[in-house]
């Protein structure tokens, strides 16, 4: 599983022009699932992300954490960040979750950030969407679950 995570001031997620999700401060989690990710992965990267200090605290030091600031999370679906762009002209996606699979991981990440208490709000699974964000820094991280990622 792999995450690209912005710290944001706000955020907001539209499909058909009509806004379905919006956050004001926190993360948006761009989330791609692997056909050989399973919940391990999930429960690794909503625990990472979660706890990860990359808020600043009264120094101005990175040094809170999701939880810590209160801070809220928009979890878009991309499987595009699975893409392979090493050969040829055209990523391939051969690592990317059959959709059932990965909406399956997809709607249980979203359920384990929200049973540790982070206000969660979501892109549709699948649409095509249009994500608007102000970066908060900018602070830009890539995570991927340690579980299955030796065998990538």
């Amino acid at each position: 599983m792999r995450a690209v995570i912005q710290r944001v001031k706000k955020s907001t997620v539209a499909v058909d022009n009509e806004i379905i999700g919006k956050i004001g401060c926190g993360l948006v989690v761009f989330l791609g699932v692997a056909h050989d990710d399973e919940a391990g992965d999930a429960d690794y990267l909503v625990e990472k992300i979660s706890h990860l200090r990359i808020f600043e605290d009264d120094c101005g030091k990175m040094n809170r954490s999701l939880l810590e600031t209160r801070g809220e999370m928009l979890v878009v679906s991309q499987f595009t960040l699975l893409g392979d762009c090493r050969k040829g002209r055209r990523p391939s996606f051969m690592a990317a979750a059959e959709p059932k699979i990965a909406n399956t991981l997809y709607e249980y990440f979203v359920d384990q950030a929200r049973k540790k208490g982070v206000f969660v709000q979501t892109g549709k699974f699948q649409a095509m969407m249009a994500v608007s964000l102000i970066n908060d820094g900018p602070v830009t991280f890539i995570l991927e679950s340690n579980i299955s990622n030796a065998n990538r």
